[in-house]
C-alpha cells in the first residue's frame, strides 16, 4: 500500500462504520493529505494524566472540575483521562491502586514518572509535571 492509502485506512478505521471502508484511499491526494494531517496529530505522543476513583466517592467529585479544567486549557498537550474503578473493576488492578482517588501521571513515552494518592490540587498537579521535565503552557 501507499503511504497516502495506509493513512486513509488508519483514517477509516476508528469510524462507525467498522473500518472495512478503503474507497478513501482511491480519491485524489488534496482529499487525502488533510485526512493523514489529522491522523498524525492524533498519534503524536503526549504526556497524560489518569486519575482513577468513582463518581460517588467525595474526593474524586472534587477532582472533576479540576481534572475538565486541565484538560481544556492543556488541550492538545496533555491526556486527562478518568477511570470510574467502581464501574470498570480491572482498571484498578491494572494500574495497582488501593485507594481512591489516585492520580498517575505519565511522560509522552507512556512510562509512569508520579503517583499521588487522594484529593490533588491543580497546582499541584501542574506542579508533577514541571518536576519532570514536562512543561504544560496554558491555553497553548
Amino acid at each position: 500500500k501507499s503511504a497516502d492509502a495506509g493513512a486513509a485506512d488508519k483514517q477509516t478505521a476508528g469510524s462507525s462504520t467498522g473500518g472495512s471502508k478503503t474507497s478513501s484511499a482511491k480519491t485524489p491526494d488534496a482529499k487525502v493529505k488533510p485526512k493523514s494531517d489529522s491522523v498524525s496529530k492524533v498519534q503524536k505522543k503526549l504526556p497524560r494524566l489518569v486519575d482513577l476513583g468513582a463518581t460517588k466517592c467525595i474526593p474524586c467529585k472534587m477532582m472533576a472540575p479540576i481534572l475538565e479544567e486541565i484538560k481544556a486549557e492543556y488541550k492538545g498537550q496533555l491526556i486527562v483521562e478518568f477511570i470510574d474503578v467502581w464501574e470498570n473493576s480491572g482498571a484498578g488492578d491494572k494500574y495497582g491502586i488501593n485507594s481512591i482517588p489516585t492520580q498517575v501521571f505519565f511522560d509522552e513515552t507512556g512510562k509512569e514518572i508520579s503517583r499521588h494518592v487522594g484529593f490533588m490540587p491543580k497546582e499541584d498537579i501542574l506542579a508533577t509535571f514541571k518536576e519532570h521535565g514536562i512543561n504544560l503552557e496554558k491555553g497553548k
